[in-house]
């Protein structure tokens, strides 16, 4: 009897899987560093593009934007740490001459959400 190199189809299968594990390793510890900064960044950018809606609100005009019914300018913006669920985001919290700005979004001198706090609790 002669003997024969060639593999049944589910040798052939078992094969490539080891093949394909061996070439596709994931390393989870890098995936979610890399997924927890993406999501600290929409978060961040999240805060930031509501804090500029509201001013745009107060201002009754865009930025840069030249209207009638403008009633403040902005003034630059300063920043500010936030501690989220997600990380510690930078807040650039715009001001204004002509009005103030209290945002509503987050408290005056919070410097963590409350879901943090709560945590530390």
């Amino acid at each position: 009897m002669e003997e024969t190199n060639e593999k049944t189809p589910e040798e052939t299968v078992t094969g490539r899987e080891a093949e394909a594990s061996e070439v596709v390793r994931i390393n989870f510890d890098h995936l979610k560093k890399d997924l927890s900064g993406f999501v600290r960044g929409t978060v961040e950018d999240a805060l930031n593009g509501l804090l500029n809606a509201e001013a745009e609100h107060l201002c009754n005009a865009g930025r840069y934007e030249r209207s009638e019914e403008r009633s403040a300018h902005r003034s630059g913006h300063y920043e500010r740490g936030l501690e989220t669920g997600a990380g510690k985001v930078t807040l650039k919290v715009p001001k204004l001459r002509g009005a103030s700005f209290e945002t509503q979004i987050i408290e005056r001198y919070k410097r963590r959400e409350s879901s943090v706090e709560e945590s530390l609790v």
